[in-house]
């Protein structure tokens, strides 16, 4: 399995903070943002590490090198910076034939379980698995993506990208595990209307839609991925239970 970490966005929603520097290399509790998920992907059963990079890509290249941790790092560059999917879209030489776990440069996740995602996964054989939070503020779910499901075993039967008004607390989250094949679905991906981009929910959609098994596992407990200033300020009242 191989890691796939996102870091390609300029950040404009934080345009006077982020200009001098990508975002994901923000400082928070004196190391950059995108180490949280860095060290996620260092993990033991990750084998190489894809950074996806664009804006001021020599911030992140020059600073991490070819590996972390021991870690091979590879870094793809994502000439024009058009959403997720194209991120992903950009990866697939370097993604080969292996499955893969889907991280963001930018986010920060409170007590992560990973490794327990990553079991469920195999365990189960499943085409992918969906990380999410329990967001009791469901304002906030319009900033990522709503999921239903089923109620006994967390099959999800679709998903809907920044919703106007969620129906539950399931908050679905840029952190996922996919086999090989959900590359195939990318052609398949309806452009959203909207942002004129494909989208990571319609992305994983079609799969469902052909009967593929996705589940979603609770994957922290607390998680924020930081796009605006309020954001980042939200994420530097946590510096004290990170």
């Amino acid at each position: 399995m191989k890691a796939l970490v996102l870091a390609g966005g300029r950040g404009q929603r934080l345009e006077g903070i982020s200009t001098q520097q990508n975002k994901c290399m923000l400082t928070l509790n004196g190391r950059p943002v995108i180490e949280n998920s860095l060290n996620i992907a260092a993990r033991d059963e990750i084998d190489e590490v894809i950074i996806v990079v664009g804006y001021r890509a020599e911030d992140i290249i020059n600073n991490y090198g070819n590996k972390y941790k021991g870690k091979s790092v590879r870094y793809v560059i994502q000439r024009e910076q058009h959403g997720l999917v194209d991120a992903i879209e950009c990866s697939r030489k370097a993604l080969g034939n292996d499955d893969f776990i889907l991280l963001l440069g930018d986010e920060i996740l409170i007590n992560p379980r990973h490794k327990e995602m990553m079991e469920k996964f195999r365990k189960e054989e499943l085409f992918g698995v969906c990380g999410v939070a329990i967001e009791h503020d469901r304002t906030k779910i319009s900033k990522t993506y709503a999921i239903l499901s089923e109620e006994k075993d967390n099959r999800i039967l679709r998903l809907i990208e920044k919703p106007r008004r969620a129906c539950n607390d399931l908050m679905g989250l840029g952190n996922c595990i996919f086999k090989n094949e959900i590359l195939t679905y990318i052609e398949l991906t309806p452009i959203n209307q909207q942002r004129s981009e494909k989208e990571l929910p319609d992305l994983i959609q079609c799969a469902i839609d052909e009967g593929h098994l996705i589940k979603w596992f609770r994957l922290c407990d607390r998680y924020i991925n930081i796009n605006c200033e309020e954001d980042l300020k939200e994420a530097e009242q946590l510096r004290s239970i990170m």
